[in-house]
């Protein structure tokens, strides 16, 4: 028997796993972004989309409680409402993962340009990508106990960084920047509605990795208490990272946040200097690895939970090797990744995030709804207050639609489109 592959994630391994799965590269790239679209606000911002965002968790935390297998918002749907939106949950939750890592990877090569220019030639760009996505492909071939390695140090590396720049660069801080805290030109009037609209958008892009956690329930110990105390742990430590890490970069740049392409490592270098520059550079890199990381392992586990739990797809996908990890999904889903990563632009690829953790959220949430008081399943982690909490995680959802345009609508269109004819043909088939 091997003993690797009974090996079960502790509660510490799954929080720091949760911790790389959301913290990535959108704190240190978009900022400057948040920044531009509402101000000094953007702090609170990150406060309000974070309550959401908890809402949202919540109905994950109770439903993973009570179901201990592979799959999360999938396996949460087909329970639900059966085997088709069960089906079409589990494609868009793939197709997030794959989409995720494809970002985050885009996302490590744009800072890395920094440091090697040679990046920004075509040819190097490409074959470097493709070389990143199957290094993480072959890291998860072997299994948790290598995934446990690389992710509980990339953790460590990173909130390390974080908390540098944040201590360090407290006593740099100016008052004057904080002031006003919305520009005077959008105070006011729909034009503030737009610009909030765009700033909870990114910001809640940067929470998005939380529901990648209860994907792997089957491999961590005691799934029906350590995914609700590890989802609820990583959002509350999350939060007061990023709220402390903007203000910090509001105070130390002021304006000149919203001019640059690498905010946290600009506001660094101009109070220590390039060598600042390049510890908040490394830090970035270790960030987005981090991430990459998390969401490479657990992407595949979609795939093959889909194959074996319900054999909803074929079943091959759900292989598994001496290592007990699904290895033809590892391969799918490293395919997949680099195509996308060779043609898509790091921008649409995060609103294509957003959209397939929309499809994600409402499913699980209506779920909730149906199983908070089922007295078939365990008692788990019962919500507060009824439906109130749905009701409102609900309410959140829906109004991400604001920030969806037309080119990420016909996106979700087509996912389900070859979703429902994937579906057709494997039916058929059998």
């Amino acid at each position: 028997m091997n003993k690797t592959a009974n090996k079960k994630m502790t509660f510490f391994t799954v929080f720091l796993l949760g911790i790389n799965g959301i913290i990535g590269s959108g704190i240190f790239l978009l900022s400057g972004q948040i920044y531009n679209d509402i101000g000094a606000f953007s702090i609170f911002t990150i406060i309000l989309a974070a309550l959401a965002v908890t809402m949202i968790v919540l109905c994950y935390a109770t439903l993973a409680s009570k179901f201990s297998e592979d799959g999360a918002a999938w396996l949460y749907a087909y329970n639900a409402f059966g085997k088709f939106t069960g089906f079409q949950v589990g494609i868009f939750t793939w197709v997030l993962g794959v989409v995720t890592l494809s970002a985050e990877i885009a996302a490590l090569l744009t800072v890395l340009k920094m440091l090697f220019p040679a990046l920004q030639q075509a040819p190097i760009y490409n074959l470097t990508a493709i070389t990143l996505v199957t290094i993480l492909g072959v890291i998860n071939y072997f299994g948790t106990a290598i995934l446990d390695l690389a992710d509980n140090l990339s953790s460590a590396a990173k909130v390390f960084i974080m908390l540098l720049f944040i201590i360090a660069g407290a006593l740099f801080v100016k008052s004057g920047h904080f002031t006003p805290m919305i520009p005077a030109n959008i105070q006011g009037g729909t034009q503030l509605f737009t610009r909030f609209n765009a700033a909870f958008g990114v910001i809640f892009y940067m929470y998005t990795g939380f529901s990648f956690l209860p994907i792997a329930a089957a491999k961590m110990d005691n799934p029906e208490k350590n995914i609700p105390k590890a989802l609820l742990s990583v959002i509350a430590t999350v939060t007061l990272l990023y709220v402390l890490l903007q203000t910090v970069a509001v105070g130390i740049l002021g304006p000149k946040l919203g001019a640059s392409s690498l905010p946290i490592a600009e506001a660094f270098r101009s109070i220590f200097g390039e060598w600042g520059y390049t510890v908040i550079i490394v830090g970035m890199i270790i960030s987005i690895l981090g991430v990459a990381i998390s969401v490479s392992f657990n992407t595949p586990i979609v795939a093959a939970s889909l194959a074996n739990e319900h054999q909803l797809l074929p079943k091959i996908i759900g292989k598994q090797s001496k290592h007990n990890t699904p290895f033809v999904a590892i391969i799918a889903t490293s395919v997949t990744s680099i195509l996308l990563l060779l043609s898509g632009s790091y921008l649409f690829l995060v609103s294509c995030i957003v959209f397939a953790s929309f499809v994600q959220y409402v499913p699980t949430i209506l779920a909730t709804f149906k199983f908070n008081n089922d007295p078939k399943l365990p008692k788990g982690f019962k919500l507060p207050g009824g439906p109130i909490i749905p009701s409102i995680a609900l309410i959140v959802s829906l109004y991400l639609l604001l920030s969806f345009t037309w080119k990420i609508i016909l996106f979700g269109i087509i996912v389900l489109v070859l979703g429902s004819l994937l579906y057709w043909f494997d039916n058929r088939k059998k």
